[in-house]
């Protein structure tokens, strides 16, 4: 979980229809989340969450270009910001990674998106895996990055689903090795 910046908050709220509306709600109390148009700063990547933990994930320890990336915990999503207009280079992106793409949904023109408030705590529905610190700069490679790890997580997390019916248990796994080693093994 992490916090909003002063100058993070001054970026989100500027996408809100009522811009001042948004930054004095916030004043309020800054756990609340806010209801934010998407396309005209930013569009937003939502992906089921236990994919887009695992993006989140090799994102950060690979050291990739990434924005700004929130979860909504009730709903089991997760959110990647982009800077706006990427609908169609995204898509081939993903496209040039696989036949049968993951599931997302891409928010940009008349979309809405629900953002953590600035200070949300743990445990909080709403929260920033990686809260804004200012305007992301446009960088091309933040699509390509998200695209070609998305494609790779859905399939990881895949492969695990599939073990998990495969082997259901550790013990399974255990005894197929024992069984495929002979009887000298044991």
């Amino acid at each position: 979980m992490q916090r909003t910046t002063k100058r993070g908050v001054e970026w989100l709220s500027a996408a809100a229809e009522e811009p001042s509306v948004c930054r004095a709600v916030w004043r309020e109390d800054p756990r609340l989340p806010y209801l934010l148009p998407t396309g005209r700063l930013f569009d937003v990547v939502v992906v089921p969450e236990r994919v887009g933990l695992e993006v989140f994930d090799q994102l950060v320890r690979r050291q990739m270009p990434i924005g700004p990336v929130m979860t909504d915990h009730r709903a089991q999503q997760v959110g990647f910001f982009l800077n706006s207009n990427w609908r169609m280079p995204f898509a081939d992106f993903v496209s040039e990674e696989t036949d049968s793409p993951p599931d997302y949904k891409y928010l940009d023109h008349g979309s809405y998106v629900v953002v953590p408030g600035p200070l949300p705590l743990s445990g909080d529905r709403h929260e920033w895996l990686r809260a804004p610190a200012r305007r992301p700069e446009a960088n091309p490679q933040r699509p390509a990055a998200l695209a070609v790890t998305l494609v790779a997580a859905a399939e990881l997390v895949a492969r695990i689903d599939h073990y998990g019916e495969r082997y259901p248990t550790p013990a399974a796994v255990a005894n197929k090795v024992l069984e495929e080693a002979g009887p000298d093994a044991q």
